[in-house]
């Protein structure tokens, strides 16, 4: 599976230039790991950091302009720095797999003489084999809606390969989504096929309550309210596994004995929670928010076809402090089990970071300039002995020996 090795942001809200991982204009970083977690105060960019990943698939799937003007966004003057001229900036360090180059993908944003955003300039571009220095090779490079793209497997492309021009009919699309289904286009391709499979999630209790009309759906989506419809298709494509699935998540979830699901005459998938000490069941629309929560991220780990990359705003809302740390591990076994997914998980909760290394947990603080830095607790030596000494990450952040990263 893909995995992303850093990424850099710069002019997003409070994020004036924010590193994480390794990237080509950062080198000399540490590769993101399977699972991390980002945490700091309120106000810090935790949020903003985690909407940047949103808008990024959002450009993707829906154009710059859409992208910026959506509610939460309000259009592209309150999501670049203030104080600052520079076009919105993104890098993303990849690798297709891990016996692969990785490849940069550069995204600039800038607002046009007529007031609306475009894509100022947009690259792909990776090393050629055996290069340890020098530039890369660019196999698709876009300035102001003029550009070209590199036809052709790698191989093919450092013999020369086929060089096409090209002039987008629309600045406020992204190229590479113009190239994303041309077959001698693979890079692009997969590129594209990786950022599509980004899934961010802020998952909310009441709106997964709620019961919709019938109707498979493949994923769970960002807040949850389509968790019925999620089950149903579960249920329908993998009959067998879903009662394994529903019967292991059980053995998890404090006070449920079992799991069930009934199908109702309307073709809908009603679960019931089999709660100890009670004779009836007790159906979503009833369950506590800790429960109904811990549920939707455990079937979330059961998806036969994860993403790539997964997103969590702040998993710890509604949940017992007992029950961060089980998840925590959960989230490690599945992003470390073949073929899972990274994960990022932003987080107030030192219970959930008690369950972490200091290469997995990085620290976000605003300066009293506004803007937020970022730096890796494993980077920072006290942590790190101390750690090695057998302090637990969260103990050490709750009593303030961070040195940063708190109100």
């Amino acid at each position: 599976m893909a995995r992303l090795e850093g990424i850099r942001i710069q002019n997003y809200r409070a994020l004036r230039d924010v590193t994480l991982g390794k990237t080509f204009e950062h080198r000399t970083g540490t590769p993101l790991p399977k699972l991390m977690a980002i945490i700091g105060p309120n106000g810090c960019g935790k949020s903003s950091l985690m909407d940047a990943l949103g808008f990024l698939g959002d450009c993707l799937t829906s154009g710059v302009e859409v992208a910026c003007d959506m509610p939460h966004r309000g259009g592209f003057d309150r999501l670049r720095t203030r104080g600052v001229s520079e076009p919105i900036k993104f890098e993303l360090y990849y690798r297709e797999n891990s016996d692969s180059r990785p490849i940069s993908y550069s995204l600039q944003i800038d607002i046009g003489s007529d007031g609306l955003p475009f894509v100022s300039h947009e690259r792909l571009r990776q090393r050629r084999r055996g290069q340890s220095a020098g530039q890369p090779y660019s196999f698709l490079e876009i300035s102001d809606g003029t550009g070209f793209v590199w036809a052709g497997e790698a191989t093919e492309l450092e013999e020369g390969g086929r060089k096409i021009l090209f002039r987008l009919a629309d600045r406020q699309r992204l190229g590479i989504t113009s190239y994303d289904n041309v077959a001698d286009q693979p890079r692009v391709v997969a590129f594209s096929t990786f950022l599509k499979g980004w899934y961010l999630s802020y998952f909310v209790p009441n709106r997964a309550r709620d019961m919709p009309m019938a109707g498979a759906q493949k994923h769970l989506n960002r807040e949850g309210d389509n968790l019925a419809n999620y089950v149903q298709f579960l249920q329908r494509q993998h009959p067998r596994r879903f009662d394994e699935v529903l019967s292991r998540i059980a053995q998890k979830i404090p006070g449920i004995v079992s799991i069930k699901h009934e199908p109702q005459k309307d073709g809908r998938l009603l679960l019931q929670f089999n709660d100890r000490g009670y004779v009836d069941p007790f159906y979503q629309q009833d369950m506590s928010d800790g429960t109904l929560k811990m549920f939707a991220y455990l079937l979330l780990m059961e998806d036969p076809e994860s993403a790539p990359f997964i997103g969590i705003e702040e998993p710890e809302n509604g949940l017992h402090h007992q029950l961060l740390g089980p998840l925590a591990q959960e989230f490690r076994k599945y992003a470390n089990q073949a073929g899972g997914p990274q994960v990022l998980v932003t987080t107030h909760a030192p219970y959930f970071v008690d369950e972490l290394t200091p290469s997995e947990v990085w620290i976000l603080e605003k300066g009293e300039d506004g803007f937020s830095s970022v730096v890796r607790a494993a980077d920072i030596p006290t942590i790190q002995a101390m750690y090695d000494e057998g302090i637990m990450l969260g103990s050490m952040w709750f009593s303030n020996h961070f040195g940063r990263g708190n109100p």
